[in-house]
């Protein structure tokens, strides 16, 4: 940090705590009023420092506003700092008359919505990046019920997927000495397995045979953009409760195998920017350089939507399932299956993964969308993987091992972006087929 930048950071922090006591006082229309005006302000020709100064004081008024403040303040950008119309158009029949590159440049100035420039200078002030992604977390919550929102929301992740580029990533490695401010954040933001205390933390990250790994940026400082948790095993695992208790300890010249078995991200308003295909591939590259002899990258990886899935299969009489199926799927909590149902249970499993479809084309299941998108491929199924309440309402316990091979992964990722092909293990492949014949001869009945 410059002299200048640290004096500026240090000014801002100041008047931020001094203006504290007197904004608490100021109602919610006041701090939308001056957050209005600051931002008119902020969008005029000044100094640097002006500039910084006023963007602080901008977003200490935004963090004050209520709920509907909030949405009346996103309303106000959509409509006051669009792009102007009679500018696009003028720039238009000007780049008509000479179409050369200078014409060019100032049609796709005109075209920018002003609220993107307004956003680039409220990012001017210390801390004013990780402020941006929290506002567009608030802005995600009330685009469901504002759809007139959708295009301020366009122009947060056409920014946000400029600031949080591959090339500003910095991959650190977390472990129980991390500072604890850090790991506070881990508890805080883990979205698959929930960290039950400080204990719990500690049986994922001391051990010997354990890894956890994180993106952050410059910008945001301590705050975790995503973080893999990974276990070193011998053989692939098929169950993540032994890997959460995690009882005997694997040394690391007989793993042979690296198990992620969980990922979360942390920052909700960095929905929609790509972190996770970046951060398995770096992490496969660093324990491969690390231990060698690693023969095997999977995942441990959640079925969500499934169990949803089936019920709904079944009310439409999609399926219908056998007896002691049926029985299965209305006692979550039975481990005992008859070989022929749990064959059944298989092979609807495996249709669900390869063959139901997303409106788009793509995998209905998230996850798999997610991992077949990096260049995975889809390699076994894990009956009773997950036995927590959790992992039995979701998908009746089922989880999923997802395959990394390097020699595979950009042709398997070609593949999928191309085609939207599932490549998976030939026993998946002949569950799914059969599932489908099964599909085919209700659908015909």
């Amino acid at each position: 940090m410059t002299f200048l930048q640290g004096l500026l950071s240090n000014i801002s922090t100041r008047t931020r705590l001094l203006g504290s006591a007197a904004n608490a006082t100021q109602s919610s229309d006041a701090h939308l009023h001056a957050l209005s005006s600051a931002c008119e302000t902020l969008m005029q020709r000044g100094g640097e420092a002006s500039q910084i100064m006023t963007a602080q004081r901008a977003l200490t008024h935004y963090q004050q506003l209520e709920p509907e403040e909030r949405l009346a303040f996103f309303s106000l950008l959509a409509s006051d700092y669009a792009a102007e119309p009679g500018a696009i158009h003028a720039a238009y029949q000007a780049y008509c008359e000479t179409e050369d590159n200078a014409a060019l440049e100032k049609l796709f100035n005109a075209c920018e919505p002003r609220r993107q420039d307004l956003l680039r200078r409220l990012n001017l002030c210390p801390g004013g990046t990780f402020e941006l992604v929290k506002m567009r977390a608030d802005l995600l919550k009330q685009l469901r019920h504002a759809p007139e929102l959708a295009a301020l929301n366009s122009d947060f992740s056409h920014l946000f997927n400029s600031w949080f580029n591959r090339g500003f990533l910095v991959l650190e490695s977390i472990d129980w000495n991390t500072p604890a401010a850090v790991l506070e954040k881990l508890i805080q933001y883990e979205a698959v397995h929930a960290i039950s205390d400080w204990r719990d933390l500690r049986r994922r990250l001391d051990p010997e045979d354990r890894r956890c790994y994180a993106f952050f940026h410059p910008a945001t400082g301590d705050e975790p953009l995503i973080f893999v948790e990974v276990a070193l095993c011998k053989g692939i695992p098929d169950n993540v409760q032994r890997i959460l208790e995690h009882g005997e300890e694997v040394p690391l010249d007989e793993a042979d195998t690296a198990v992620f078995y969980s990922i979360s991200n942390c920052q909700a308003g960095l929905k929609g920017v790509s972190f996770g295909n970046f951060l398995i591939k770096q992490v496969v590259q660093e324990l491969s350089r690390e231990l060698p002899q690693l023969k095997n990258f999977v995942t441990l990886s959640p079925v969500p939507g499934f169990a949803d899935w089936l019920a709904d299969q079944r009310t439409s009489q999609a399926i219908t399932p056998s007896g002691p199926l049926e029985a299965f799927l209305d006692t979550p909590e039975t481990n005992e299956l008859p070989a022929a149902a749990h064959k059944e249970f298989m092979r609807l499993a495996a249709h669900y993964l390869v063959e139901a479809k997303h409106r788009s084309g793509q995998p209905l299941n998230p996850v798999a969308r997610f991992h077949l998108g990096n260049g995975a491929s889809l390699h076994r199924l894990n009956w009773l993987g997950d036995t927590s309440s959790k992992g039995r309402q979701q998908a009746h316990g089922l989880m999923v091992n997802y395959l990394y091979q390097l020699d595979r992964i950009e042709q398997n990722h070609e593949a999928y972006t191309r085609d939207h092909s599932v490549v998976c293990a030939n026993d998946i492949r002949r569950l799914a087929s059969q599932a489908s014949q099964h599909f085919n001869t209700e659908a015909s009945a």
